[in-house]
């Protein structure tokens, strides 16, 4: 994820809710306490909102940004404020029970804010969370480290691209790199109070609901924030041109109805890649006896993943100045079919949607390297999976009296060639992507029958 990138995003959302939680702006909560009583305590302190009011101390850094743009900005004391929706829920849980202290450390009963944050005092416990979460949570935590959400799978392109081998060498980059990924990358790779207390980074940060403790974390506020540029924008049909995907409209289905807390919290297994994880929901568990359903599925079902039939358009961009430009290839609506770039992996397909990357030979210049050693390792477009499904979309409607591959196959029509845009080309590469994604191009792979009047 990278800073002040990709603005463009800001298209409005179909949804109010969303506006406000991607869009964003500094909103004081609704009715705060003006509590005049002791604020020499934690509790006392921070669901006084005058009293943060006075002590609170400026942000030393601008929030980080991310693939949808800057983040929302909330001031520092309301991002601290317990006292709003959500805090009497805090206050009858187990949670609350161990005192600020048992997870915060530092020192209580104090109005002193410089002696209450003082020694060993944590401000997000659950970056520590083998030490101070485990106690209560020892599988998830033993499982979480290993796990997509921490980040292992972007954090294995890196290394690899770096010239070592994956996820477990990323602690041999150098300092100044690793520095620059936990500044811009991690901002989007949570730790369990980014998802289940308080707002992701790239949302804004601070409390979300009084310390409240939310075991299932919200679609929008959670799961989209950070999931905005492709997952959330393809799901709530927000670019021109697109619709809701059919899970949401018809089945009113969210984030958590398929990707189960096993999925993301992990299982303890170092996966080479999301698609690798044996977690992943798949679309025949839901849809059974799909693969000779009708003519089309028992022509294909094999050939192609479902997305190459029933995805719209999807969001793509690429080329990342990590903490400089940012995207040099702006964002776009895109489309297309390459040949199946982890086949070891997603067995069977000749064919799959793929997405460009935001990988560039110089992502990390701004942090002292100036090229990636190993870049060509890994191609520039990505095996992808839109959530943006339809049943009928550009490719499975055709007109009355044409034949079903109208709108998929090539043809050649006086020496046009029609649905060619569809497919990723050789040609359609940039110089410098051109040997790192050449595999994956359908060139020489597709009937030459296509190519002919």
């Amino acid at each position: 994820m990278v800073q002040n990138t990709c603005k463009n995003l800001r298209i409005p959302f179909l949804l109010g809710a969303i506006i406000a939680v991607v869009m964003g702006c500094s909103k004081s909560p609704e009715n705060p306490s003006t509590d005049t009583g002791s604020v020499a305590s934690c509790e006392g302190c921070h669901t006084n909102y005058a009293h943060l009011q006075a002590v609170y101390s400026p942000d030393t850094a601008a929030p980080p940004g991310g693939c949808g743009g800057d983040a929302p900005h909330y001031e520092p004391y309301d991002r601290v404020y317990m006292g709003g929706a959500g805090f009497q829920s805090f206050k009858a849980s187990s949670h609350y029970a161990l005192k600020c202290i048992g997870c915060h450390k530092g020192t209580d009963n104090t109005a002193d804010k410089q002696l209450a944050h003082s020694g060993d005092f944590i401000r997000h416990p659950s970056l520590f969370s083998e030490v101070l979460c485990s106690s209560c949570h020892q599988d998830i935590v033993d499982k979480f480290k290993t796990s997509l959400h921490h980040g292992t799978g972007q954090k294995r392109k890196v290394t690899i691209r770096s010239g070592l081998s994956g996820p477990g060498d990323f602690d041999k980059l150098p300092a100044h790199q690793i520095a620059g990924y936990n500044k811009n990358c991690a901002t989007c790779h949570a730790s369990c109070g980014d998802c289940h207390i308080t707002r992701p980074p790239i949302g804004g940060g601070g409390l979300a609901k009084g310390h409240a403790f939310t075991k299932t974390p919200d679609m929008v506020t959670v799961c989209v924030t950070c999931h905005v540029s492709r997952g959330g924008h393809a799901y709530l049909g927000v670019a021109p041109g697109t619709v809701p995907d059919v899970h949401l409209t018809k089945a009113g289905y969210k984030c958590v109805d398929c990707h189960t807390a096993d999925e993301l919290h992990g299982d303890g297994k170092i996966v080479e890649q999301r698609y690798a994880y044996e977690k992943l929901p798949v679309c025949a568990t839901c849809h059974t006896g799909i693969a000779t359903k009708n003519s089309y599925h028992a022509k294909h079902f094999a050939d192609f993943n479902c997305q190459v039939c029933h995805s719209q358009v999807y969001n793509n961009c690429g080329s990342c100045h990590i903490h400089g430009e940012g995207a040099r290839i702006p964002s776009y609506m895109g489309f297309k079919i390459a040949s199946n770039p982890i086949p070891d992996i997603k067995k069977g397909f000749n064919f799959t949607l793929v997405r460009r990357t935001l990988a560039a030979p110089d992502n990390w210049k701004e942090y002292g390297l100036a090229q990636y050693s190993n870049f060509n390792a890994l191609p520039t477009y990505n095996y992808t999976s839109p959530h943006n499904l339809l049943r009928w979309t550009d490719r499975t409607k055709v007109t009355a009296g044409q034949a079903c591959y109208e709108n998929c196959h090539i043809r050649n029509e006086s020496g046009v060639l029609i649905n060619k845009n569809l497919y990723l080309f050789q040609e359609d590469l940039l110089s410098w992507e051109q040997l790192a994604s050449g595999n994956i191009t359908v060139d020489g792979k597709l009937p030459s029958s296509w190519f002919t009047k």
